[in-house]
């Protein structure tokens, strides 16, 4: 990693720029550094140091959510050729993995020449389209089958829309609908590999430590207000009920690390299920106790605090709500009674 400069020096400046600054130029700019400067090389998960990873998704999520949403995705993709394809070195550039499946939008092999496959469909919620140089993307094989593909994205053959993205929150990660029309991709795994991994779980909890930095950056500012002569009891009573709830959250975060890291080839569900959940209610916190004890000004005057305000709300609803908090309490319902008992 280069020495030239840390991440903090690179972050801040992004962090602080006024609200009605475009920004899709100043993110890509932005990514390109921090990948040339090695900060995207992160430890991969399972590897026993997962928390140095989630620390680093949460230091940049705590700058921008955004940009957080771009840099998460680059790195969840190199960690994702690492393992499907081991011996194999990933191509210079930036990375996307768009991986939804909505039923309005599927992209399928129409043809195969050698290890080329042809593409053709509409992905949705591709995030940082326009910004990347590559994207790994799930498509269906003609045996309807889930395939993982490497695409470059600077094919003719790929054409990018906006008219499903009308965002607010979040809306500079543009993630926009992609049209593949006989566009070329190869291969990455076996049908089916991609959701069958251990990675899959582990690189889910990733999303989580995103949420948990620009939660703990919001929760900041409610810190500083404590520190200032003249604040009043309800805003310390605010702060003990933000430092109540991401002190739990960090416990849980640190120990699904942990349980990564000492079972790395177990499937990680049901822990990362529920640190999940246990994060996104944080988040649930901080945003009702933050904006009750700081009012409008931080909201009205604050760049980093608006933009993050607007944005943890969009990104967090990247869960499902009380659909995944089904499958958990279906999870923990099978297994064996003591779960909770310390």
């Amino acid at each position: 990693m280069s020495n030239s400069a840390t991440l903090e020096q690179l972050l801040e400046p992004f962090a602080s720029r006024p609200v009605a600054r475009t920004a899709a130029g100043d993110l890509q700019r932005l990514m390109q550094k921090l990948i040339v400067h090695g900060f995207s090389h992160l430890p991969l998960p399972g590897h026993g140091q997962t928390l140095e990873r989630w620390r680093t998704l949460a230091a940049v999520a705590a700058c921008d959510l955004a940009l957080a949403k771009v840099f998460e995705g680059h790195t969840d993709a190199l960690a994702i050729m690492a393992e499907l394809e081991p011996d194999a070195t990933p191509v210079p550039g930036s990375w996307g993995i768009w991986a939804a499946e909505p039923p309005f939008a599927r992209v399928k092999i129409i043809g195969r020449e050698g290890d080329q496959l042809y593409l053709q469909g509409k992905k949705a919620w591709c995030s940082g389209a326009p910004l990347l140089d590559h994207a790994l993307v799930t498509v269906w094989d003609e045996q309807h089958q889930p395939q993982l593909v490497a695409v470059a994205l600077s094919q003719p053959a790929i054409s990018m829309s906006e008219e499903g993205w009308q965002a607010v929150g979040m809306a500079s990660s543009a993630s926009l609908d992609v049209h593949f029309e006989l566009a070329l991709a190869r291969g990455v795994g076996m049908p089916g590999q991609y959701l069958d991994r251990p990675g899959f779980w582990q690189g889910g909890a990733g999303i989580a430590a995103c949420w948990f930095g620009a939660a703990c950056a919001l929760a900041g500012y409610l810190r500083q207000h404590c520190t200032k002569p003249h604040h009043d009891v309800h805003a310390q009573a605010h702060l003990g009920t933000v430092d109540a709830t991401l002190g739990a959250a960090a416990a849980a975060l640190r120990e699904t690390a942990q349980w990564i890291d000492a079972h790395p080839r177990d499937s990680a569900e049901l822990q990362v299920r529920r640190v999940r959940a246990q994060v996104e209610a944080a988040v649930s916190v901080v945003l009702e106790h933050v904006g009750r004890a700081l009012g409008a000004t931080p909201y009205c005057r604050d760049s980093h605090f608006a933009r993050l305000a607007a944005d943890l709300p969009v990104y967090v609803r990247q869960s499902h709500a009380e659909k995944d908090l089904a499958e958990l309490g279906k999870q923990v319902a099978a297994q064996p009674v003591g779960e909770w008992l310390l």
